[in-house]
């Protein structure tokens, strides 16, 4: 039996990885407690996805309602299925700059500990197996922010002939600048998962995503950009612009295309791995652009709210490079951009984001 445990794995990420090893020929092994819905309320709880794996993938698909913070709960897993983990997929975090800034001690407790916690499973149960670990471009602070960027109609763009034109590599530093409390936790699991693959020796991936999204997105304000547009333009809610005149570009990555890049990790695994991954110069939009495409994807007028005051630490440009990791898996490529997800995001949540009459 080969066996791939994923952490988070009802979220939007954790559901993707769950579906895509499971059609590999892997049995999946679950890890997730809903925490979303403590932090962001009932809206964006993760159960309904729960019970689609479950209807969907039968008993290739086994739960437990663990929380990563929980060393016992969870060293009872790896202990359960031992030698038999192919791999692990960490995708469980707190997600959220402002939720981080309510309850610090938590937050770091989730993603720094939580991810210690994993990793130290992986070394005393399946040190064969790979560790992939999801990691964000918030590790890199406000670096970003420091770039030469030129203001557009709707969006702000970097210096033509910059070095970071093609998108932000790895080099960027992530010292000496401000990261938010959410970054910083997450720095400390970054390096720590770097830590283990250089010091234990064990195989690890940190990859650094950008806006990571997709149909299977419990979308919530604070959470899930594209998600949180479409939802809105739904469902003729007010989305609050926040900042930097609405022009602040994202780079977005489809779950598809995240976990594929995961396979092929696994498929010819490394040690202590970072790698940028996002959607690059292909698949890139503003929140300007967004609002726009989801008006005319819906067929409804925005109601949109301007809030002149930028979020602490939040990116005025972001678009990632991916050559690093696609001079080491030259045969991975995206298949998503901007209006293929939006799209897609549109019809897969009819049934739940109907527009109030």
């Amino acid at each position: 039996m080969s066996v791939a445990v994923v952490t988070g794995s009802a979220g939007l990420i954790g559901s993707q990885a769950v579906r895509h090893f499971a059609r590999l020929g892997l049995d999946v092994v679950g890890i997730d407690n809903d925490m979303r819905s403590r932090f962001f309320g009932h809206e964006a709880s993760t159960a309904w996805n729960v019970q689609r794996l479950s209807a969907d993938l039968g008993s290739v698909y086994t739960h437990h309602d663990v929380d990563i913070r929980d060393r016992d709960a969870l060293a009872a897993v790896f202990r359960k299925y031992g030698r038999d983990i192919a791999v692990v997929i960490h995708t469980a975090a707190q997600p959220s700059h402002d939720w981080a800034a309510r309850d610090p001690l938590l937050d770091f407790d989730i993603n720094a500990v939580g991810t210690l916690n994993v990793l130290q499973n992986v070394r005393e149960h399946c040190a064969d197996a790979p560790l992939i670990h999801c990691s964000t471009n918030k590790v890199y602070g406000d670096h970003p922010n420091a770039l030469p960027l030129v203001e557009r109609e709707t969006r702000w763009e970097i210096a033509e002939g910059h070095r970071y034109a093609a998108g932000i590599r790895e080099d960027m530093s992530i010292d000496a600048c401000l990261h938010s409390v959410f970054g910083a936790s997450k720095v400390a699991a970054d390096i720590m998962v770097q830590e283990y693959g250089r010091y234990f020796g064990l195989r690890t991936a940190c990859f650094r995503g950008g806006t990571l999204t997709g149909p299977g997105h419990s979308a919530t304000e604070l959470h899930g950009f594209l998600a949180y547009v479409m939802r809105c333009a739904m469902e003729r809610r007010t989305y609050k612009l926040i900042g930097y005149k609405g022009k602040q570009v994202r780079d977005a990555i489809h779950s598809h295309d995240v976990v594929t890049a995961f396979e092929a990790f696994f498929r010819d695994p490394r040690s202590a791995e970072v790698y940028n991954l996002g959607g690059g110069r292909y698949s890139n939009t503003s929140n300007l652009e967004a609002i726009a495409l989801a008006e005319k994807i819906s067929g409804n007028e925005m109601r949109v709210e301007h809030v002149g005051t930028p979020r602490t630490g939040d990116h005025i440009w972001w678009i990632s490079s991916n050559a690093r990791f696609e001079s080491h898996y030259p045969q991975w490529q995206l298949t998503y951009d901007i209006p293929m997800i939006m799209s897609e995001i549109h019809e897969a949540n009819m049934d739940r984001w109907t527009p109030v009459r």
